[in-house]
């Protein structure tokens, strides 16, 4: 059995939206064994009625939650019986348990990785790579996406290389195009840290890095993967989302604002769905936090039970895939660290 934790507190539809994933996610894998942290009684609440396995689920009683609005320090300092925090505590000592799995605050959530659970032996940094759809119907990593505002050419060069592993051993993408978030494609593009980010990129055979994108080609399905500090990649993440949702609206509207539309659009109702679920960020699960000791999935706060059960799957296959492992084998080729 592969033990995963689930925080079921701190999203916007918890715990409801928590469990019915974790339901689901049981029914997908047949060796899951699901830890649920939580307050018990509203847990079993959500539980009453439900037909699952239960010699594969258990609950962890904890009764605080962190919102998303606390200082992270203060949060993981101050509430230790928190939904988030017992789950921490419960994947740096409990050896059998695999992964853990969050929609809470993603502040306290980075923190208490790296001062609770620690990195891979070798990485600098652990970083976000959540999965956007590309318009050949592909995936798209982008590392980091949040996790640090401020980083180093090597720290980049890390990125890339554990994000190419996560592609290659979770999705199956052989030889993931790697690229850099740049200004320009040009090799002498941006400042000194993307210009020597470039040329560690280039150096690095473990990788097939195909130069600088701007942000504009994000969604082409030119690549497979791309790089960037944490500031500019939770720019562009975000910005790609709303842009998406926001066209979408303006098609709705659009569509309601004349009769003709609305005939036409009966006759094209399937694929107007269909367009609809392919932006759906719900089914595209959550950001892995790459390189930390053990693996952690935090799911959007406005996550859905699609969601929840998509981000449980994106740890599970981390797990049966040694990932962890092999980013430490690659990362610790190069003698160079920065702590």
């Amino acid at each position: 059995m592969l033990k995963i934790l689930l925080d079921c507190f701190g999203g916007d539809r918890s715990p409801q939206a928590n469990i019915e994933g974790a339901l689901a996610a049981l029914k997908q894998f047949g060796d899951l064994h699901l830890i649920l942290t939580g307050d018990e009684s509203a847990i079993k609440n959500c539980l009453q009625g439900a037909s699952y396995d239960a010699g594969r689920l258990e609950i962890v009683h904890a009764p605080e939650v962190i919102g998303c609005d606390e200082q992270p320090i203060n949060a993981i300092r101050l509430k230790k019986e928190s939904s988030m925090m017992k789950a921490v505590r419960m994947l740096r000592d409990d050896d059998s348990i695999s992964a853990m799995v969050s929609i809470g605050s993603t502040g306290a959530l980075v923190a208490a990785a790296l001062t609770r659970i620690g990195r891979v032996k070798g990485v600098i940094r652990p970083a976000f790579c959540p999965i956007l759809p590309t318009m050949d119907g592909g995936k798209v990593g982008i590392c980091d996406s949040g996790a640090n505002v401020e980083v180093t050419p090597e720290m980049l060069r890390q990125f890339g290389i554990m994000s190419s592993l996560y592609m290659q051993h979770v999705y199956g993408v052989e030889k993931p195009r790697i690229a850099l978030l740049n200004v320009g494609k040009e090799a002498e593009k941006g400042d000194e840290i993307h210009q020597k980010a470039y040329n560690l990129l280039s150096e690095t055979s473990e990788i097939n890095f195909v130069g600088n994108m701007e942000s504009r080609n994000l969604l082409s399905g030119s690549y497979d993967v791309v790089v960037a500090d944490g500031f500019s990649g939770n720019v562009l993440v975000k910005t790609t989302e709303g842009t998406a949702l926001e066209l979408l609206k303006k098609l709705k509207k659009d569509i309601y604002s004349r009769t003709v539309y609305k005939l036409g659009a009966l006759l094209m109702k399937r694929m107007f769905m269909e367009e609809k679920e392919f932006m759906n960020y719900q089914n595209y699960g959550g950001s892995v936090l790459l390189g930390t000791g053990k693996t952690v999935v935090k799911g959007h706060g406005s996550s859905k039970a699609t969601a929840v059960a998509k981000c449980i799957e994106q740890a599970y296959l981390m797990e049966r895939s040694a990932l962890s492992a092999k980013i430490e084998e690659t990362i610790l080729k190069y003698e160079h660290y920065e702590y």
